[in-house]
């Protein structure tokens, strides 16, 4: 492992989702403001070998990387804060894990010993921990431990962060344990009790933490701090006030005010590399919160009763409106709510529609529907992998007459099947890791909307799909105004179709949420939003 490289380890008590992935990202901002290379992964404790085989509800959204990998959506919290991208070894499951290790046991690597949790299971884990250590580009690593202490399925994982204490030099390993402080209404209170039982939880497994950050509804009183510092053995200004925040790109301001930063420089035995400089983030948030317009825009998926599961499209939409100073204000319609007899009264009052991504025939008419009522109706559109590929089979049934038009994935007899399975995939008999994943390059026409948007003929997208653009088809949809105005240089596989006589109508093959940073809106997201605004006025 590389010896210059710092190692912190996040955990969380008491409850899960208190934001581990948050305080992450917030702290990797903060030092790498301070000019520290920084990069941040995220260690599952489920036994799937990566979320892609998880149904969004189970799970929230899978979060696609450049090099292919389907992972834990906290990695796009990772993307967004720190504008750099991660890897297939920036998320690694307890699956993943002992798959690595029954393969090599398969192989004879182990000569015939007994393949145990401890050292083979632990062992492989810290490999894993220092991989991107090892890389030479960080100054420090972060790790995000998913789930709770005391979780059974947690336990390999923090033995692994216990033994990596001596593994590394003292000045090179911190422990940073995230925990709820409750507020007791019927005795307005404040209650310790359940963070001291995490700390206990850890110290019985031979972590003494070094940080403790608390998530709280209310401000730490000193006494409150003291009693935390005393019965977790941290020192008081270790103890960091985590308070709920208005919006969670506020969180790493909220973290440089608690000084978080600076008591893991100390830790650590870190001198600032620059002087912290925040500029950019404090402007976004400027703009962010102080809108000078507003949009409603309507996002129609079959999964919307858990927003996490479009948790990269919402952030792209909240990146894109605050770098044109305008409020997005994001209405989440389920598709399968919307069929032929109400499809006006549910889509009414948008300024902007997008259909969302997915699979599965589920609420698939009702978003046929609701790209008829955006086409006829000159209403800015923007359709995203799934929703590119609806939209292209509505045009085909009620513009070019094909009746019963249609994706295979859908329908595996349909008379005009005008988005098919892609040919590398016919032979897959595997759900997990086998759709065509990652970044691609994309030509686009100048004339285009696409061109508009980017400012340059050749992009790359991040992808996550099995069906395609037939080809066979293309000529036919041209000659009736649907345009495709980018193509993959390779494979001419349609990446974004245009309609010619419509304001803005786009739908795209990829995912281009997956590149949408806090300095670094998606231009598809900005062009798309300022068509809303001119439908607005008009």
């Amino acid at each position: 492992m590389a010896s210059n490289t710092k190692y912190i380890f996040i955990t969380g008590g008491v409850t899960s989702s208190l934001g581990k992935g948050i305080i992450a990202a917030s702290l990797g901002k903060l030092l790498q403001s301070r000019g520290f290379s920084v990069t941040i992964q995220k260690f599952d404790p489920y036994l799937n070998i990566d979320p892609g085989t998880l149904n969004p509800y189970e799970h929230g959204e899978c979060y696609v990387t450049d090099d292919g990998a389907e992972t834990d959506l906290d990695l796009g919290h990772y993307e967004r804060f720190l504008n750099i991208p991660t890897s297939q070894n920036n998320n690694i499951t307890t699956g993943r894990i002992y798959n690595n290790v029954i393969t090599k046991e398969r192989k004879g690597d182990y000569l015939g010993k007994t393949v145990q949790v401890i050292p083979h299971i632990t062992d492989e884990i810290k490999s894993n921990f220092y991989k991107l250590g090892e890389e030479g580009k960080y100054d420090v690593v972060i790790t995000e431990i998913g789930g709770c202490v005391g979780d059974i399925e947690s336990l390999p994982f923090i033995e692994a962060v216990r033994q990596a204490k001596w593994d590394l030099s003292p000045n090179d390993f911190l422990v940073i344990h995230l925990t709820l402080i409750p507020f007791l209404k019927a005795a307005k209170e404040l209650k310790t009790k359940p963070t001291q039982h995490s700390v206990k939880q850890l110290l019985e497994a031979g972590i003494q933490p070094d940080i403790l950050v608390c998530r709280t509804e209310y401000h730490l009183p000193p006494d409150v701090k003291k009693k935390l510092a005393l019965f977790c053995n941290v020192q008081l200004n270790s103890v960091i006030e985590a308070m709920d925040a208005e919006s969670i790109y506020d969180v790493p301001l909220l973290m440089k005010k608690e000084k978080l930063d600076e008591r893991v420089m100390s830790k650590l035995k870190l001198s600032s590399k620059t002087n912290a400089n925040l500029d950019n983030w404090k402007d976004f948030l400027g703009k962010l919160k102080n809108p000078t317009q507003a949009v409603n825009i309507g996002l129609v998926g079959k999964y919307v009763s858990l927003p996490d599961s479009y948790k990269s499209i919402i952030e792209a939409f909240t990146h894109a409106g605050a770098s044109i100073e305008c409020e997005v204000n994001l209405k989440l319609i389920s598709s399968e709510e919307i069929n032929s007899d109400n499809f006006k009264s549910k889509l009414k009052d948008l300024d902007g529609i997008v259909v969302a991504p997915g699979f599965g025939e589920r609420g698939f008419e009702g978003k046929i529907e609701t790209v008829r009522f955006a086409r006829e109706n000159k209403i800015p559109f923007l359709g995203i992998c799934l929703g590119m590929q609806v939209a292209v089979i509505e045009f085909s049934r009620n513009v070019l007459g094909l009746e019963n038009a249609n994706s295979t994935e859908m329908d595996p007899n349909t008379p005009y099947p005008v988005i098919a399975l892609m040919e590398e995939q016919k032979k897959v008999d595997q759900m997990g890791g086998t759709m065509r994943l990652g970044s691609y390059a994309c030509d686009l026409k100048k004339s285009s909307k696409a061109y508009a948007a980017y400012g340059k003929t050749k992009i790359q997208e991040r992808h996550r799909h099995r069906y395609e653009f037939n080809n066979s088809f293309l000529e036919q949809i041209e000659s009736k105004g649907m345009i495709a105005s980018g193509k993959n240089p390779e494979t001419g596989l349609v990446e974004i179709v245009e309609l010619k006589n419509h304001p803005w109508f786009v739908g795209v093959q990829f995912h281009p949420e997956y590149k949408s940073t806090v300095l670094n809106p998606q231009p598809l997201f900005v062009k798309f939003i300022q068509a809303a605004i001119d439908n607005k006025l008009k």
